[in-house]
Parts: structure tokens; sequence; C-alpha cells
């Protein structure tokens, strides 16, 4: 069985309205807010929460996915490095990235994190193996491809920063 990652399977399970109505304490999109009140989460998961007014409650697999990831290993994806390129053609636009990743077993890609009329930004993640293989870091090459027709600015968020694709 797959091992629970924060931003892949727990934080898509709070809704807007479940973080707008416990802004006050926490915010539920947030890891490290996620992490040091995941015991109490847990409880009013189990108990009240969300109230019926705002959807009802998780159904099971959700809770016991949440707990799984508490009492887990509590996994996050990471921001990776990578060199950028963007290439433009009479019939797709292309970003990629091509780098080599920390360890062996590591998994990445680019994920769309934010588009507006003028812009398209990426994010670079990596995912760490459950279990630390054996082995040499490999070298990785990602890409994401689009219509010719946007001619959109492109950034890429890492873990160096935000960078236009040029």
């Amino acid at each position: 069985m797959r091992t629970p990652v924060f931003e892949l399977h727990i934080q898509p399970m709070f809704r807007a309205i479940d973080r707008d109505h416990m802004s006050f304490t926490m915010d539920l999109w947030d890891y490290d807010d996620v992490v040091t009140h995941a015991d109490d989460i847990m409880e009013r998961l189990e108990q009240d929460m969300p109230p019926l007014v705002s959807g009802g409650l998780w159904p099971e697999e959700w809770i016991a996915l949440f707990k799984r990831w508490k009492e887990g290993a509590r996994k996050r994806l990471e921001l990776g490095t990578a060199t950028y390129e963007l290439t433009r053609t009479a019939t797709r636009v292309e970003v990629s990235a091509t780098g080599t990743f920390p360890a062996a077993g590591y998994k990445g890609w680019l994920q769309l994190e934010n588009s507006t009329d003028t812009s398209k930004t990426y994010v670079l993640f990596f995912e760490a193996p459950d279990t630390p293989g054996a082995g040499t870091p490999t070298t990785f090459a990602v890409e994401e491809r689009y219509r010719a027709t946007d001619t959109r600015t492109v950034f890429v968020r890492d873990a160096t920063g935000v960078h236009e694709v040029v």
C-alpha cells in the first residue's frame, strides 16, 4: 500500500470552506500546521468535523487515510532543482526540466500551480521513495506540453526560487 503524501492525499481532502472555518487556529493547507495539530484534527474528524452545514463528516476512508498519514511517516513532497527550457514550435509549447535526483529511487514531475491570463507557473516536485534505495542517483527529464497558441510567460518554482523559463 502506498505511503500517503501530504500534498497528494491529505491537503486535497481539506476543502476551501474547511480551511476558512479553521483559519482562526491553523491553516489546513499548511503542512507544518497540520503536523502540529494532527492529533486535534484526528479527534475532530472522528467526532464532528466538518459540520453538517459545511458538507458533513468525512467518509470513513478519508479518516482512515488521514490516520495512516498521521501515524506514519507524515510524508510530503520536496521541491526539486533542475535546468529549464521552453521550446515553441508551430504545433506546441514544451516546458522541460532536466537534472539529477538527490538519491536513488526518487520520482519527479512538473505540476501546474497557477495560471493567469498572462502567465503559467509550474512547480518541480520530487517524491522520495518510501524506503531509501541503494544505488546512485539517476538523471531525469520531465516535460509539460500544451498548444502553440498559448503565448503566456512561463515560470517554474523549485527549491531555489521562481524562475522565468525562456
